[in-house]
């Protein structure tokens, strides 16, 4: 449940901050309507006409009645029946009008926002990812910002409208009868009140609610993912009692805030209900007292209270829409203002092209502190040189921090202290754009998304043409691997490539580089776990990859890298050796442990066995 209690802490960090910030959160979400003023201000004009209409009627009503059906005018009667049909048709064409705009208005806002957090959640290194979990993110970028779709698109100018019905109908009901206003307005105070208690005690449920459905998305997220792990275990059971746990929870805060909704809604109904008995018993003991009380205004009376309490009720709808958007608004904003995004230099080099030097200078990386703020340091005092155009191996056992070092270069991660230099430069003057540009990475775990191979090879670049896409498969032979498939470039992959082999994948990975043509190569141990066929087909690939160009190679199986220019031997965290595979072995060291345990059942002479080491000690991007 670690998971999971992480997930608590973080939604009650920001508790006490919650009415604090209310007008902070307003002022946020209404920057993302400013770019659509003009449009919102016609939606007010609309909103104000319609909200004229609706009044008028009643109105139309107490002078048909009063001026013509009781004298028997029915000429009369026929020019306000024609204007009571046209105030019908101008309000229904107007709130047509009101409701598309508004909508739209509001599915815009929600466009730029969703796109503003994915761009944010774009630029945060792997380091964020460490520590959010990936559920989380989703529940942020869909059904939290979803919450704010009503906000924007019924918010600000329907509210308005209700106002001006408001406003209008009061106008009307005092300028037929002054005592009869008063009378329907007198049971504001009690429902002022109970608007008020609604408000106090939904706000909270709101917010767990939220809570516990992002607890839901995170932990479906992360089983579906690894449902292999829970299978192959036997875990389904228990897996299945603690989601039924968190989900338990989820409807436990659901039926809260139902609870509020059940005394609301009913409230509002029952006081709104005693406003018209009110003017029934008040208006009739007046009528039938001889005063000059008509029976028309009693008709429009009646149907006036009808029409003053139906805003008041979607008032408070759009109150509780409100508090979904702020319950929304508190995470997806808590989600931008938490950047930890590379500082981008003031000054930045430019570079069209690498020679492909690269120095570590005395680096020193922790991915984490412990309970004593120390850092846990990964890499210690890390220093060497790969000249352009060299192959320089990193080898060593599992947690020995050689895949770190192929993240801190491409600055996944940064370095705390120390000094990484790509040409004489260091790292932190480039734009990053740049330096990826020029720095290509195969990984080991080799991620290929849902869609068609020519997608993953192009990435959708339209710089990448077909004849450049189809080369650079030639060049690494995975043409023919491509054109095997059913139906070629055009081969759907699944997601992740489930419908690939680990070796297919890796041949697909190769294409993918060479198509952007990088000065540098790190490769994360490309043969590993793949048959003996697979491997060297690989392993001719990786040859024509490397051609010509600076090569940093992590190493599990030390027969792909016998032939580098250099090896650098790891050992936590520190390079312990360096030389070539024969000055290695002559240095009888850990290197030679490694060779020795390695090839440890083999007879001497006999090419190794290729089985592979597990992957180190941080699955890469």
């Amino acid at each position: 449940m670690a998971d999971d209690a992480s997930d608590d802490h973080f939604e009650e960090d920001s508790v006490d901050e919650v009415h604090t910030f209310d007008g902070r959160l307003l002022r946020r979400m209404a920057r993302y309507l400013a770019p659509y003023t003009w449009y919102i201000v016609l939606a007010l004009f609309i909103t104000l006409g319609a909200s004229v209409l609706g009044p008028l009627r009643p109105w139309l009503v107490q002078k048909a009645i009063d001026n013509y059906i009781v004298v028997g005018d029915l000429q009369g009667l026929q020019w306000i029946i024609l204007f009571l049909v046209l105030a019908l048709v101008g309000e229904g064409l107007l709130s047509f009008a009101e409701n598309y705009l508004t909508q739209w208005i509001g599915q815009q806002a929600i466009y730029d926002l969703r796109t503003t957090l994915f761009r944010h959640v774009e630029k945060q290194p792997l380091s964020y990812f460490d520590h959010t979990p990936v559920g989380r993110i989703i529940t942020r970028a869909t059904s939290d910002v979803e919450a704010l779709s009503d906000a924007f698109s019924s918010g600000l100018v329907t509210a308005l409208g209700d106002l001006f019905k408001l406003f209008f109908i009061a106008y009307f009901m005092f300028t037929l009868n002054w005592e009869l206003a008063v009378v329907t307005l007198l049971v504001m105070p009690l429902m002022v009140w109970v608007t008020f208690w609604f408000r106090r005690n939904v706000r909270e449920q709101y917010r767990e609610t939220r809570k516990q459905m992002a607890r839901i998305n995170t932990f479906i997220q992360e089983h579906v993912t690894g449902m292999h792990i829970v299978q192959l275990f036997g875990r389904e059971e228990e897996e299945k009692e603690r989601f039924e746990g968190i989900n338990d929870d989820h409807r436990a805060a659901h039926l809260r805030t139902i609870f509020y909704y059940a005394i609301f809604w009913p409230s509002i109904e029952f006081i709104s209900n005693v406003a018209l008995a009110a003017v029934l018993w008040f208006g009739g003991l007046r009528a039938m007292g001889g005063s000059a009380l008509t029976l028309g205004v009693l008709v429009a009376f009646i149907q006036y209270a009808r029409q003053f309490f139906r805003p008041i009720r979607d008032l408070s709808n759009k109150y509780d829409t409100l508090q979904r958007a702020m319950a929304g608004a508190e995470r997806v904003f808590g989600v931008l203002d938490t950047d930890e995004s590379l500082e981008a230099p003031e000054a930045p080099v430019e570079i069209d092209e690498l020679e492909g030097t690269i120095e570590f200078e005395n680096v020193w990386f922790a991915y984490e502190e412990d309970n004593e703020g120390t850092p846990d340091w990964v890499l210690k005092d890390v220093s060497f040189t790969v000249e352009p155009g060299e192959m320089v191996a990193l080898v060593g056992a599992t947690g020995a921090g050689k895949s770190t070092v192929m993240n801190v270069l491409l600055r996944f991660y940064e370095i705390q202290k120390g000094r990484i230099l790509v040409d004489g430069h260091d790292i932190r003057d480039l734009r990053l754009k740049d330096l990826r540009e020029h720095i290509g990475l195969i990984p080991q775990d080799v991620f290929l998304f849902s869609g068609s191979v020519r997608r993953n090879l192009t990435l959708d670049d339209p710089g990448v043409d077909e004849d450049l896409m189809r080369r650079a498969a030639k060049t690494v032979q995975a043409d023919q691997l491509i054109e095997r498939l059913p139906d070629g470039y055009d081969q759907d992959v699944k997601e992740r490539g489930s419908s690939l082999s680990r070796g297919q994948r890796q041949l697909l990975a190769f294409v993918r580089a060479l198509i952007y043509d990088p000065d540098v190569m790190v490769l994360d141990e490309a043969t590993s776990s793949v048959d003996t066929e697979t491997e060297a087909l690989i392993q001719q690939a990786l040859e024509r990859l490397t051609e010509g160009r600076t090569t940093l190679a992590i190493a599990h199986r030390l027969s792909t890298i016998q032939d580098a220019d250099k090896i650098l031997v790891m050992h936590k965290g520190e390079v312990r050796e360096r030389g070539t595979h024969k000055e290695l072995l002559a240095m009888d060291g850990l290197y030679r442990k490694l060779y020795d345990l390695q090839y440890a059942d083999q007879a001497p002479g006999t090419p190794p066995r290729g089985d592979g080491e597990p992957a180190d000690e941080r699955v890469q991007a």
